[in-house]
C-alpha cells in the first residue's frame, strides 16, 4: 500500500489530504518553508510519558531533547518495544503519547472506544519509506512486491513461487546459489505488522526469519551478513547496507525517496503516528498540547529529517493542528 492508497484508507490518519499536492522534489531533504516556527508558551512542565514503536523510539528522543532546550523542567519517559504496546499504554493512562508506526487496528480501537467512548486520535508526525535493505556489496537491481513476498512469506499470498537462493531473485555468478538469510521484526512491532499487510498479503513470515527485537537490529543483522536481506525503516540505512528498490512490476523500481513515497511510486511508504486520548470537542493538556506543536513545527520537522525520515508538507502540518487544538 502507498501513501496514494493510504489516503483512501478508512483507518489511518488525520488530514492527509495535503501530500500529494506538496512539491516533493525541491524539499526532499529539507522541511517545507512554509513551516511555522515554533513559539515558546508560559506555563509549561510536568512529565510526559511515550509507549510504543522502535521506529520512532530515536526520533521521541531527539524531539524530546529538543523540547526540553525551550521547556527544562519537563521530564520524559520514553518506552519504545513496539507499536503493540502503545494501545494499551494509552488506554490505561500509563502513556499520553503513544507512538505508532502503522494504523490502529479495528479491534485496538474498538477496546480504547468501549472503555472511553471515542475512538484514540492519530497524529500524521512523519513519512517513513519502509526500506528493504541489502548488503551494502550485494548487486541486485530491485525487486517486485511479488518478489519480497515470495522471500519472506510461506504461502505466497501475492501469487509468486518461492525464492530461497539469490539466483532466484535475479543474481547470477557466485551469488546465484547462495540462500538468503532474512532477518525482520517480532510480532510486536507495527513494522512487523504494515510489512506483512503490505508485502506479504496479510500472509505468513517464513519460519527461517530471523526475527529481531529492534529496527536497528535488524540493519546491523544484514550488514554483517553478505547474504542477507532484511526490512526495517529508512531512518536506520547505514553505510553497510543499501536500500533496495521495489515496484510492482519487472524491471520497474523506484528508489525509497520522499519524491516516490508522496507520488505512491514507492509501494512500502507509510505515515508515522503518534496517538492521543482527545475527547471530541475537549482539548488536550496543555504540555502534550505544546509537545505535539512543535513536532508539527519547522523545528519539529527538522529533527525529522535529522532522523533520516521524511518531513509532513506545512498544509499536512497545519490540518493536524487544528485538529489537535479544536
Amino acid at each position: 500500500m502507498s501513501i496514494r492508497s493510504l489516503l483512501t484508507s478508512s483507518a489511518p490518519s488525520i488530514a492527509l489530504g495535503g501530500l500529494l499536492s506538496f512539491a516533493a522534489p525541491a524539499f526532499a531533504l529539507e522541511v517545507d518553508p512554509d513551516l511555522p516556527s515554533y513559539e515558546k508558551q508560559t506555563g509549561i512542565s510536568g512529565t510526559l510519558n511515550s509507549v510504543g514503536s522502535d521506529t520512532l523510539n530515536n526520533m521521541m528522543a531527539l524531539w524530546s531533547e529538543k523540547f526540553r532546550e525551550i521547556y527544562p523542567t519537563v521530564v520524559f519517559q520514553i518506552e519504545g518495544k513496539g507499536s503493540s504496546t502503545a494501545p494499551p499504554a494509552l488506554m490505561t493512562g500509563a502513556s499520553q503519547l503513544a507512538p505508532m508506526s502503522r494504523a490502529m487496528k479495528p479491534s485496538e480501537e474498538d477496546e480504547f472506544e468501549k472503555k472511553f467512548g471515542y475512538k484514540p486520535t492519530p497524529i500524521s508526525s512523519a513519512i517513513d519509506a519502509l526500506a528493504v535493505f541489502a548488503h551494502k556489496d550485494n548487486a541486485i537491481k530491485g525487486l517486485t512486491l511479488k518478489q519480497v513476498d515470495s522471500i519472506f512469506s510461506s504461502t505466497q499470498k501475492m501469487g509468486g513461487k518461492d525464492i530461497s537462493t539469490w539466483g532466484e531473485a535475479g543474481l547470477s555468478g557466485d551469488a546465484a546459489s547462495r540462500p538468503i538469510s532474512l532477518y525482520g521484526r517480532n510480532s510486536a512491532s507495527g513494522t512487523y505488522g504494515f510489512f506483512q499487510k503490505v508485502a506479504l498479503g496479510k500472509g505468513d513470515y517464513k519460519p527461517s526469519v530471523k526475527e529481531q527485537p529492534g529496527s536497528s537490529a535488524v540493519v546491523q543483522g544484514v550488514a554483517s551478513d553478505t547474504y542477507g536481506l532484511g526490512y526495517s525503516g529508512i531512518g536506520y540505512k547505514t553505510s553497510g547496507v543499501r536500500v533496495v528498490p521495489l515496484g510492482e512490476s519487472d524491471g520497474e523500481y523506484f528508489d525509497a525517496t520522499m519524491e516516490n513515497c508522496l507520488s505512491g511510486d514507492y509501494p512500502l511508504a507509510r505515515t508515522l503516528f503518534i496517538y492521543v486520548n482527545k475527547k471530541p470537542g475537549a482539548k488536550l493538556d496543555k504540555l502534550t498540547t505544546e509537545f505535539l506543536k512543535f513536532v508539527l513545527s519547522k523545528e519539529g520537522q527538522e529533527v525529522v529529517v535529522k532522523d533520516g525520515y521524511y518531513p509532513l508538507p506545512a498544509s499536512v502540518a497545519a490540518d493536524v493542528l487544528a485538529e489537535i487544538t479544536k
